[in-house]
């Protein structure tokens, strides 16, 4: 029999651990999108990498860890492993997300045996390859996107592996900062195993076994309790992402069939266009972490995070299309941008089931603006990942949320501050974009511009976006979001363009390594949520607010409101 109590206090200690991994892994980290974005995650797994707990950070890596450490664990040799050792891994092609994401996984041993994993996974700003900041927007194979490197261990029994290390740092642009990071990472796996073993040394490895197992199967309990609360029935959807950054005016299908048959949920992707020239593919990890994110957006919060919750759920995703990329094409968008894309598409499935449940299409893009160059004070190379949030779709009962980071992501934008000391930009205008969010009984949520000047005699920028074009579907009677944009304004010039009209670029959401000179000015803008509703019903209160607030204009409000001036 279960002891409820036991489980409670460990599941809690667990996820406090994971949660410690990550505020150590922000505090010592040297690069914005770590100690200011966030864009990691922190878990613990058992001696078969089953995931046992994980803190709330980014929903891809959380759903990805168990694919991804199972994965590398059949080309790890575990008699071979040590007290002290750090396996390093990175590469899509063997259960990864995509490049810029470097998995550190440390033993945890107690008593001389393996009793499981401590793991952190962090998002590298510059990993090599053909562009800075790891964002190649033309990538047409996996090598112009970064290092790959198989599971190597970074450490041996405690000792620097001087090898490993040299071979990354000659192959990326900044070393001394891609140095201080891969450090945070190495310091929250010590921080998990040495946690880890205060808590077998209190409890005891019989008793922390029988009680994680027990967790596992609870979480299972309870995800299958919530999926028997939907109508049984297949649900299908669709949607497509706009542009693969290589291959003129095409766009790529997502095609989603949920299968609701009591306490299961199969999700299958069959009839997805084939995997892209470009770099916006999916791998095996994110197309089935992109099912999992879906699944717990819809079902109870309180469920513990573990392997456990994800046993009900089956993921069928056939190899050679933009849902389980073939090697060796290119994969880096597919975690940031296709994601999104298919979670959101099973919201949309499950709309007819539980409409409580979901929401409107959110702006489902990071906007992944990368940049690196040569600083004209310093001498010193940089590069930076800056990635902005978006309007969320509106609900069944409120608006969608303003300017938060896409659903797959859960991070933070960079302070204009921070942001301007840290880099050669002057940001001359962050301000919510008047009805961006589409109209409804509950309004999308907003996108937003980011207007800034060049400093630096050269930047060097990609970006890998979406939503240029395909606007963010509205839900039951609602209206779409607006679209967002990338536009240039060169020095001495009063023409906004897009990549496109000014660099003759293919897609103007997808590029690769774009000289921008000082005193070019770049404006972001971000894609709005789309509404959910008939926007006759919105209130006349709602209205004004967002009158008031700036959030619509008076031509939106009389149009999509019948709103009559008093």
């Amino acid at each position: 029999m279960m002891d409820m109590v036991a489980m409670s206090v460990l599941d809690s200690t667990m996820v406090s651990i994971c949660r410690e991994m990550g505020i150590t892994l922000q505090k010592t980290s040297y690069s914005t999108i770590f100690n200011e974005a966030l864009d990691f995650t922190c878990g613990l797994a058992d001696i078969k990498g089953n995931l046992i707990a994980v803190a709330d950070f980014c929903p891809a890596m959380i759903g990805g860890i168990p694919l991804l450490v199972q994965s590398c664990l059949k080309e790890i040799d575990v008699e071979d492993l040590q007290e002290g050792d750090i396996i390093l891994h990175n590469d899509p092609y063997r259960g990864g997300l995509h490049t810029p994401e470097h998995t550190f996984f440390k033993p945890i041993f107690f008593e001389g045996k393996l009793q499981g994993w401590a793991i952190a996974i962090g998002h590298i700003a510059e990993v090599g390859g053909m562009a800075p900041g790891g964002f190649a927007g033309e990538a047409t194979e996996i090598f112009q996107e970064g290092v790959r490197i198989p599971p190597v261990k970074i450490k041996k029994a405690g000792v620097d592996n001087n090898d490993i290390w040299r071979m990354i740092l000659a192959n990326v642009r900044t070393p001394r900062t891609n140095y201080g990071d891969l450090r945070a990472l190495i310091a929250a796996v010590d921080l998990g195993e040495r946690q880890m073993i205060e808590v077998l040394k209190k409890y005891g490895t019989v008793e922390v076994q029988q009680i994680v197992g027990d967790l596992l199967d609870y979480a299972e309990r309870r995800m299958k309790a919530e999926i028997e609360a939907i109508p049984d029935g297949v649900y299908a959807f669709e949607d497509v992402v706009e542009s693969d950054g290589v291959t003129p005016d095409t766009t790529y299908r997502i095609a989603v069939e949920v299968h609701v048959r009591g306490s299961q949920i199969i999700i299958d992707y069959a009839g997805s266009a084939p995997q892209a020239r470009g770099p916006i593919n999916a791998t095996l990890g994110v197309s089935t972490s992109a099912a999992y994110n879906a699944v717990l957006h819809m079902t109870d919060p309180s469920i513990p995070r573990n392997s456990g919750c994800f046993r009900p759920i089956k993921v069928l995703s056939p190899p050679g299309t933009i849902m389980n990329v073939d090697f060796p094409a290119p994969s880096v968008g597919g975690n940031t941008e296709t994601h999104p894309r298919i979670t959101g598409a099973i919201l949309g499935a499950m709309a007819s089931a539980v409409p409580i449940r979901v929401m409107a299409a959110e702006g489902a893009t990071h906007c992944n603006f990368v940049f690196g160059g040569v600083d004209a004070v310093s001498g010193e190379y940089f590069a930076c990942y800056d990635l902005e949030t978006v309007g969320w779709g509106g609900r069944a009962f409120a608006d969608g949320n303003d300017a938060v980071d896409s659903i797959n992501g859960n991070c933070r934008t960079t302070p204009v501050e921070v942001f301007e000391t840290r880099f050669p930009w002057r940001v001359e205008k962050l301000a919510f974009d008047t009805d961006s969010g589409g109209a409804g009984e509950f309004r999308g949520g907003l996108g937003y511009s980011k207007e800034m000047v060049c400093l630096n005699a050269l930047i060097t920028v990609s970006q890998m976006t979406d939503r240029h074009e395909t606007k963010p579907w509205g839900l039951n009677g609602g209206l779409d979001g607006q679209c967002g944009a990338t536009l240039v304004k060169k020095k001495g010039t009063d023409i906004w363009e897009t990549m496109c009209e000014a660099y003759g670029k293919v897609s103007s959401s997808r590029y690769s390594n774009v000289s921008i000179l000082e005193g070019d000015r770049i404006k972001l803008k971000t894609p709005g949520g789309g509404g959910f509703g008939n926007p006759a019903k919105r209130s006349r209160e709602s209205v004004e607010r967002d009158l008031q607030n700036g959030y619509i204009s008076l031509e939106s409000a009389k149009a999509n409101y019948g709103y009559l001036e008093k």
